[in-house]
């Protein structure tokens, strides 16, 4: 019992700073625009909801793990996961990537994918605007895309 008093009382500063933000999911641009069309993975508007757990893991890197749903550029639903890092590169600008796992019919078959993605984000307020590059990867992912979403964050409201 005091051992978990003791890792708790560890913890607290770390979670104490941690936030819960709401992931708005949005857009993309596909690169091979009459390929997308042709495959019809040309839907470029993604709307869609989910989750982001981010707190402070060094001075300047912040830990994060995101889950949510959104209509994908097949038009169908993908649900995605995933956990990775984001560094303070400026004062509002983020670099970072994470290890994600995917699930829509649209990308890799049909079957679930896992894989790295490479993440910049740009902080202002009360909101992070986000963006992912997902590049053309034989029999998984067709066209290379650019994602955007935007994380609103309640706390700083």
């Amino acid at each position: 019992m005091r051992c978990l008093l003791f890792a708790a009382f560890l913890l607290a500063p770390a979670v104490a700073r941690a936030e819960l933000g709401i992931n708005v999911y949005g857009f993309s641009y596909h690169f091979e625009r009459g390929r997308a069309r042709e495959l019809g993975f040309d839907n470029q508007v993604n709307p869609g909801l989910g989750l982001r757990y981010q707190r402070p893991w060094r001075e300047r890197v912040d830990f994060f793990v995101d889950a949510g749903a959104y209509r994908d550029s097949g038009r169908n639903t993908a649900v995605v996961a995933g956990a990775g890092g984001l560094w303070k590169a400026t004062a509002r600008l983020r670099l970072g990537a994470a290890l994600a796992v995917l699930d829509s019919d649209t990308y890799n078959r049909g079957n679930t994918a896992i894989g790295p993605i490479a993440l910049a984000a740009w902080e202002f307020g009360p909101a992070t605007l986000n963006v992912t590059f997902f590049p053309k990867i034989a029999e998984i992912n067709e066209i290379s895309t650019l994602g955007f979403w935007l994380t609103l964050w309640p706390a700083r409201w």
